[in-house]
Protein backbone atom coordinates (compact mmCIF):
# COMPACT_ATOMS: atom_id res chain seq x y z
CA UNK A 1 0.00 0.00 0.00
CA UNK A 2 1.71 3.27 -0.93
CA UNK A 3 1.71 5.88 1.20
CA UNK A 4 -0.09 8.98 0.04
CA UNK A 5 2.63 12.13 -1.17
CA UNK A 6 2.39 15.33 1.11
CA UNK A 7 3.04 18.33 -0.79
CA UNK A 8 3.19 21.65 0.93
CA UNK A 9 2.88 24.95 -0.31
CA UNK A 10 4.76 27.45 0.49
CA UNK A 11 3.45 31.02 -0.26
CA UNK A 12 5.92 33.41 -0.54
CA UNK A 13 4.59 36.88 0.19
CA UNK A 14 4.66 38.94 -3.11
CA UNK A 15 6.84 42.30 -2.87
CA UNK A 16 5.18 45.14 -4.86
CA UNK A 17 7.86 47.40 -6.46
CA UNK A 18 6.48 51.20 -7.03
CA UNK A 19 7.58 52.88 -10.34
CA UNK A 20 9.77 54.94 -8.48
CA UNK A 21 11.49 52.20 -6.67
CA UNK A 22 11.91 50.64 -10.23
CA UNK A 23 13.33 53.74 -11.56
CA UNK A 24 15.89 53.96 -8.86
CA UNK A 25 17.32 50.32 -9.84
CA UNK A 26 17.18 50.64 -12.97
CA UNK A 27 19.34 53.98 -13.71
CA UNK A 28 23.14 54.28 -13.42
CA UNK A 29 24.04 55.18 -9.61
CA UNK A 30 26.47 57.25 -11.58
CA UNK A 31 26.96 58.12 -15.08
CA UNK A 32 28.61 60.94 -17.42
CA UNK A 33 27.50 62.00 -21.08
CA UNK A 34 26.88 65.26 -23.11
CA UNK A 35 23.74 67.56 -21.82
CA UNK A 36 21.04 68.09 -24.80
CA UNK A 37 18.55 70.85 -24.94
CA UNK A 38 16.28 68.76 -22.20
CA UNK A 39 18.47 69.37 -19.42
CA UNK A 40 18.34 73.10 -20.00
CA UNK A 41 15.97 73.55 -16.89
CA UNK A 42 18.07 71.74 -14.70
CA UNK A 43 21.35 73.29 -16.24
CA UNK A 44 20.12 76.79 -15.46
CA UNK A 45 18.52 75.89 -12.15
CA UNK A 46 22.18 74.65 -10.60
CA UNK A 47 23.74 77.45 -12.46
CA UNK A 48 21.59 80.02 -10.92
CA UNK A 49 21.55 79.13 -7.48
CA UNK A 50 25.57 78.78 -7.61
CA UNK A 51 26.21 82.33 -9.17
CA UNK A 52 23.15 84.65 -8.46
CA UNK A 53 23.88 84.74 -4.70
CA UNK A 54 27.76 85.01 -5.19
CA UNK A 55 27.99 87.55 -8.16
CA UNK A 56 24.69 88.65 -8.69
CA UNK A 57 25.27 87.61 -12.44
CA UNK A 58 25.07 83.85 -14.68
CA UNK A 59 27.36 82.76 -17.02
CA UNK A 60 25.04 81.81 -19.48
CA UNK A 61 21.14 82.59 -19.60
CA UNK A 62 18.90 80.20 -20.13
CA UNK A 63 18.33 81.20 -23.87
CA UNK A 64 22.05 80.87 -24.08
CA UNK A 65 22.30 77.47 -22.20
CA UNK A 66 19.86 75.73 -24.94
CA UNK A 67 21.52 78.12 -27.98
CA UNK A 68 25.00 76.14 -27.05
CA UNK A 69 23.33 72.81 -25.89
CA UNK A 70 21.43 72.79 -29.67
CA UNK A 71 24.77 74.00 -31.02
CA UNK A 72 27.43 71.79 -29.76
CA UNK A 73 25.98 69.35 -27.31
CA UNK A 74 28.92 67.17 -27.77
CA UNK A 75 31.19 70.24 -25.99
CA UNK A 76 29.57 70.01 -22.77
CA UNK A 77 29.35 66.77 -19.62
CA UNK A 78 26.68 66.08 -17.20
CA UNK A 79 27.17 64.39 -14.46
CA UNK A 80 24.04 62.63 -13.28
CA UNK A 81 23.33 60.29 -9.91
CA UNK A 82 20.04 58.36 -10.20
CA UNK A 83 19.01 60.42 -13.18
CA UNK A 84 19.66 63.62 -11.43
CA UNK A 85 22.20 66.14 -12.75
CA UNK A 86 24.52 67.19 -9.90
CA UNK A 87 27.53 68.87 -12.11
CA UNK A 88 27.85 69.73 -15.57
CA UNK A 89 30.15 71.82 -17.82
CA UNK A 90 29.08 73.90 -21.04
CA UNK A 91 31.55 74.68 -23.87
CA UNK A 92 31.71 75.94 -27.07
CA UNK A 93 33.99 76.13 -30.02
CA UNK A 94 36.24 79.61 -30.32
CA UNK A 95 38.85 80.79 -32.70
CA UNK A 96 40.81 83.51 -31.65
CA UNK A 97 44.26 83.46 -29.82
CA UNK A 98 42.62 85.14 -26.74
CA UNK A 99 38.67 85.63 -25.64
CA UNK A 100 37.07 88.53 -26.06
CA UNK A 101 33.27 89.68 -25.32
CA UNK A 102 31.45 88.11 -28.43
CA UNK A 103 33.30 84.45 -27.42
CA UNK A 104 30.55 84.76 -24.63
CA UNK A 105 27.85 84.32 -26.73
CA UNK A 106 29.03 82.65 -29.83
CA UNK A 107 30.08 78.89 -30.85
CA UNK A 108 32.56 78.78 -33.91
CA UNK A 109 32.36 74.81 -35.30
CA UNK A 110 35.43 72.95 -36.71
CA UNK A 111 37.77 75.10 -34.57
CA UNK A 112 40.78 74.07 -32.22
CA UNK A 113 39.92 76.05 -29.21
CA UNK A 114 37.01 74.83 -26.79
CA UNK A 115 36.12 78.25 -24.54
CA UNK A 116 34.27 76.68 -21.43
CA UNK A 117 31.80 79.11 -20.29
CA UNK A 118 30.62 77.53 -16.67
CA UNK A 119 31.37 74.64 -14.57
CA UNK A 120 28.58 74.22 -11.94
CA UNK A 121 27.64 71.97 -8.69
CA UNK A 122 24.64 71.42 -7.43
CA UNK A 123 24.68 73.47 -3.60
CA UNK A 124 23.84 70.04 -2.32
CA UNK A 125 26.96 68.33 -3.86
CA UNK A 126 29.51 70.35 -3.20
CA UNK A 127 32.62 70.59 -0.69
CA UNK A 128 32.95 66.68 -2.13
CA UNK A 129 35.54 67.43 -4.79
CA UNK A 130 32.72 66.65 -7.78
CA UNK A 131 33.97 69.70 -9.43
CA UNK A 132 37.61 68.83 -10.04
CA UNK A 133 36.41 65.33 -11.05
CA UNK A 134 34.07 66.48 -13.70
CA UNK A 135 36.84 68.77 -15.08
CA UNK A 136 39.52 66.34 -15.12
CA UNK A 137 37.03 63.82 -16.94
CA UNK A 138 36.24 66.88 -19.12
CA UNK A 139 39.67 67.60 -20.19
CA UNK A 140 40.23 63.95 -20.88
CA UNK A 141 37.40 63.56 -23.06
CA UNK A 142 38.14 67.05 -25.53
CA UNK A 143 41.73 65.23 -25.22
CA UNK A 144 40.14 62.10 -26.99
CA UNK A 145 38.37 64.61 -29.69
CA UNK A 146 40.16 65.26 -33.09
CA UNK A 147 41.53 68.77 -33.56
CA UNK A 148 40.96 70.24 -30.09
CA UNK A 149 43.98 71.51 -28.70
CA UNK A 150 43.46 74.13 -26.13
CA UNK A 151 40.46 74.80 -23.78
CA UNK A 152 40.11 78.64 -22.50
CA UNK A 153 38.14 79.99 -19.71
CA UNK A 154 37.53 82.97 -17.42
CA UNK A 155 37.05 83.06 -13.76
CA UNK A 156 37.18 85.69 -11.16
CA UNK A 157 40.63 86.04 -8.67
CA UNK A 158 39.80 83.74 -6.31
CA UNK A 159 38.86 80.82 -8.72
CA UNK A 160 42.75 80.85 -9.89
CA UNK A 161 44.09 78.22 -7.39
CA UNK A 162 41.61 75.38 -8.33
CA UNK A 163 42.34 75.56 -12.10
CA UNK A 164 45.84 75.96 -11.82
CA UNK A 165 45.70 72.71 -9.39
CA UNK A 166 44.13 71.39 -12.33
CA UNK A 167 46.85 72.05 -14.71
CA UNK A 168 46.09 75.44 -16.05
CA UNK A 169 48.18 78.49 -17.14
CA UNK A 170 47.55 82.08 -16.64
CA UNK A 171 47.07 84.33 -19.37
CA UNK A 172 46.71 87.79 -17.71
CA UNK A 173 43.67 89.51 -17.05
CA UNK A 174 41.11 89.12 -19.59
CA UNK A 175 39.68 92.06 -21.69
CA UNK A 176 36.16 90.51 -20.54
CA UNK A 177 34.10 92.32 -18.01
CA UNK A 178 30.56 91.97 -16.54
CA UNK A 179 28.65 94.03 -14.04
CA UNK A 180 31.84 95.96 -13.63
CA UNK A 181 33.53 92.25 -12.47
CA UNK A 182 37.07 91.85 -13.71
CA UNK A 183 38.37 88.11 -14.77
CA UNK A 184 41.59 86.24 -15.46
CA UNK A 185 41.83 84.56 -18.38
CA UNK A 186 43.45 80.86 -18.38
CA UNK A 187 44.41 78.19 -20.83
CA UNK A 188 44.95 74.07 -20.82
CA UNK A 189 47.04 72.85 -23.49
CA UNK A 190 45.69 69.54 -24.58
CA UNK A 191 48.53 66.84 -25.68
CA UNK A 192 48.33 65.47 -29.70
CA UNK A 193 46.08 61.93 -30.30
CA UNK A 194 48.34 59.47 -29.30
CA UNK A 195 48.86 60.37 -26.25
CA UNK A 196 45.40 60.47 -25.68
CA UNK A 197 44.87 56.90 -26.99
CA UNK A 198 47.81 55.58 -24.59
CA UNK A 199 46.60 57.21 -21.64
CA UNK A 200 42.92 57.96 -22.06
CA UNK A 201 41.41 55.07 -23.39
CA UNK A 202 40.32 56.67 -26.80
Amino acid sequence: MKTPSLFLKWHTPVRVVTPLQQRRHTLPASEFRNLTPQDAISVFEIEREAFVSVSGECPLTLNEVLNFLGQCPELSLGWFEEGQLVAFIIGSGWDKERLSQEAMTRHVPNTPTVHIHVLSVHRHCRQQGKGSILLWRYLQYLRCMPGIRRALLICEDFLVPFYLKAGFKGKGPSAISVSNMHFQEMEYTLRGQAYARRNSGC
